[in-house]
């Protein structure tokens, strides 16, 4: 048997030599000119001699013929490589990019305007009367007052100091975590200090902008809160709060660790410090405590007196302004300021003046963070992600195919946009019944919160919290309390649009989509923010977005039968 394989590779090695030497065709199969040696003929030659050399000393190695396969692939292999190849290029169209990667949506409105135009001419009935699908047999009611004990205060453990760092509602957050914690260390909150955000800008003090005596007394029977830390205290640590140990707590610390870690130093030292604040308290946390979180929120926090008088009077013109529609009226929050259009690094239609503005708010803002070594900005898979904010123009596509027509009254919630003259003309172009608070509220009016982006942004809050539905169209503190507080108002029903944005880019980047298509796209999308509008609150979710089950019961009797009684509930 090793006789007769030992000689049938032999027999192949002899039939691989004589190949190569009467080797006529080239690599592609074409018969080399006659007379015309190819340039490798000599290299050829010299590999198939080391082939055969290298064959015949292993056929003699018995040994070694297991491996003969392998070399003899190899050998080929080597020949293969020394032949010359004919090289043909092939000029390929650069790929198309993935579907809506690329801003393309001034195209798509260029299209669909004519239709938008024709729908307006039609009497069709405004969406805005028929846009929720409220149950009001079985609505959510609050009782963020009724999941706390009335009982007297125990002697308190110490000052609890707390920074709140952020715009307005991460301020907001902050308060309430604090008020929590407050009550978790039997601790005396101290009014919390406002940190001024590199960002923000804002100096306002907690009494600028929240009612602090009726914070108080709207906690005097859960928690000790005070406006200042007593003169022995203070003098304790040389007149001087930052002199008091600042405990550097970890984000989502559960109510454990302030238990084990925190609770000590208060007790020995009377007095501590967390700051920053933010996020510090874990989502997740006794009944007891989150029913502090709800009624700090949803009860004891209420804007100062200068904001809530403005405030109320520039929901009731937009009231007013929309008699036509039954005192309805939609707000959106437009996230289209410079600095959050820098922040998300998405490519809009600027070309390179964009890029250079960009670049340079980036770096006013968020000073080298954008500039790390191996930091990778991908604007396409940003915005295929939905993590692009919608420019005025989207919102306004939206909304029109979702059938909100050109009579519709429109509240637009937001700071200074980017280049607004260019960007916000169309949005009024559709919606020409559009209103900010500059042009609700007089110049004199606005005179008290200039240069106060915190104090503006509490009048947005409240006009937003009053209309029949709200558009949020990026992530971020203020929709998501917005949402949270519309669902403790509404009867559990945020009454909120929020879009799909992965599914919208798409839609956005075909422009030669059919007007009805678009529309039948659009309703069902607002279908899907009806039905996702009474969410109950999940595992790690918070309450500020999702107050039930925490902050609300369940009713059983119609929503305007018996609705300011506390019967028939399920607890």
């Amino acid at each position: 048997m090793k006789i007769k394989l030992n000689s049938t590779l032999f027999d192949l090695s002899n039939r691989f030599w004589i190949s190569i030497q009467m080797h006529g065709y080239t690599r592609l199969g074409r018969p080399k000119t006659a007379g015309v040696a190819p340039s490798s003929s000599s290299s050829s030659s010299s590999w198939s001699k080391f082939v055969f050399l290298l064959m015949s000393a292993i056929f003699r190695r018995r040994g070694l013929l297991l491996f003969a396969p392998l070399l003899y692939i190899s050998g080929m292999l080597l020949y293969m490589g020394s032949l010359s190849f004919d090289v043909v290029l092939v000029h390929k169209h650069p790929p198309r990019p993935h579907p809506g990667s690329l801003y393309t949506s001034p195209q798509l409105f260029h299209n669909l305007w004519p239709f938008m135009e024709a729908d307006n001419a039609t009497s069709s009935p405004n969406i805005l009367m028929k846009a929720w699908s409220l149950n009001e047999d079985r609505q959510w009611k609050p009782c963020a007052n009724k999941t706390l004990s009335q009982i007297e205060l125990p002697k308190s453990n110490g000052y609890l100091i707390i920074e709140a760092n952020g715009g307005l509602n991460q301020q907001r957050l902050s308060i309430c975590d604090a008020v929590a914690v407050a009550g978790l260390l039997n601790a005396t909150l101290v009014i919390p200090i406002f940190h001024l955000n590199s960002v923000w800008r804002d100096s306002s003090h907690f009494g600028d902008i929240f009612d602090e005596n009726f914070f108080i007394q709207s906690l005097e029977k859960h928690v000790h809160v005070v406006r200042e830390l007593p003169v022995d205290i203070l003098e304790r640590f040389g007149n001087n709060v930052s002199n008091i140990v600042n405990l550097r707590v970890k984000a989502w610390s559960s109510p454990s660790y302030y238990i084990k870690k925190v609770l000590p130093h208060l007790l020995e030292m009377r007095a501590v410090r967390i700051a920053p604040f933010s996020n510090r308290l874990a989502p997740s946390v006794p009944s007891k405590i989150q029913g502090l979180r709800c009624f700090a929120n949803y009860e004891a926090l209420r804007f100062s007196e200068p904001i809530r008088t403005l405030a109320e009077t520039m929901v009731d013109r937009m009231i007013k302004h929309s008699s036509q529609s039954g005192g309805k009226y939609v707000s959106v929050h437009l996230r289209f300021e410079e600095d959050m259009v820098a922040f998300s690094c998405c490519v809009y239609d600027g070309g390179a003046e964009e890029k250079r503005e960009m670049d340079i708010a980036r770096e006013r803002s968020w000073r080298g963070k954008f500039r790390r070594k191996h930091r990778m900005i991908k604007p396409g898979v940003h915005r295929v992600e939905g993590r692009c904010p919608l420019t005025p123009l989207e919102v306004g596509i939206m909304l029109r195919g979702m059938g909100f027509d050109n009579t519709t009254l429109v509240y637009v919630a937001a700071g200074k946009i980017y280049k607004e003259q260019k960007y916000m003309a169309p949005l009024k172009q559709m919606f020409p019944r559009l209103l900010t608070k500059y042009t609700l509220a007089t110049p004199e009016e606005l005179a008290q919160f200039k240069r106060h982006s915190s104090r503006l942004a509490a009048l947005d809050y409240t006009i937003c919290l009053h209309s029949e539905a709200f558009v949020t169209t990026q992530g971020g503190n203020f929709p998501h309390f917005l949402m949270g507080h519309r669902r403790y108002m509404y009867g559990g029903h945020a009454k909120t649009i929020k879009p799909e944005k992965r599914k919208l880019v798409v839609l956005f980047d075909n422009s030669d989509v059919r007007w009805e298509v678009f529309k039948q796209q659009m309703k069902d999308m607002l279908n899907h923010s009806d039905q996702r509008g009474t969410e109950v609150k999940k595992t790690g979710e918070s309450l500020y977005t999702f107050p039930m089950p925490d902050c609300m019961s369940k009713q059983v009797e119609p929503k305007y039968e018996n609705a300011n009684t506390g019967k028939n509930m399920i607890l």
